[in-house]
């Protein structure tokens, strides 16, 4: 697809910016070799990671940790036929470390979903893209 006057790319700065923008969006993994999708909350940290906030003992802790996933969130207005999206794909990991648990549990996410033994998902931001569309025309 080329760029045009309703069509853009958005450079890495710019998809981290509207991510920051939004609270859900969906992971995109693997699970028994078929894919699949899971609309979850979030945050971005620092180093512009998505951290997700889950059960440790979730079937998504157990498909995700140490594998490479996608995460995607987007915002449309269908009345404009106008929004933007954003990939994010790098490689997921619990976190471990005792210090960065306790830090996240002051700053990172919540999750929506009650969990007794809450773990932190993060996925490494090593490819991030976007793409934005402007008032899209019909042709009919």
């Amino acid at each position: 697809m080329l760029e045009n006057d309703v069509f853009r790319i958005l450079d890495r700065q710019e998809c981290l910016r509207l991510l920051a923008k939004v609270q859900v969006g969906r992971v995109v993994y693997t699970q028994q070799a078929l894919p699949a999708v899971l609309p979850v909350n979030f945050s971005l940290d620092e180093d512009a990671s998505v951290l997700l906030c889950t059960s440790a003992g979730s079937d998504l802790v157990r498909a995700v940790d140490g594998a490479v996933v996608a995460f995607e969130a987007d915002e449309f207005t269908a009345a404009t036929r106008s929004g933007w999206s954003v990939i994010v794909t790098g490689r997921a990991s619990v976190v471990t470390d005792a210090a960065e648990h306790e830090r996240l549990s002051r700053t990172g996410p919540h999750s929506w979903m009650p969990v007794r033994d809450g773990v932190f998902v993060r996925i490494e931001a090593e490819l991030v893209t976007g793409r934005e569309i402007t008032g899209a025309r019909t042709t009919r």
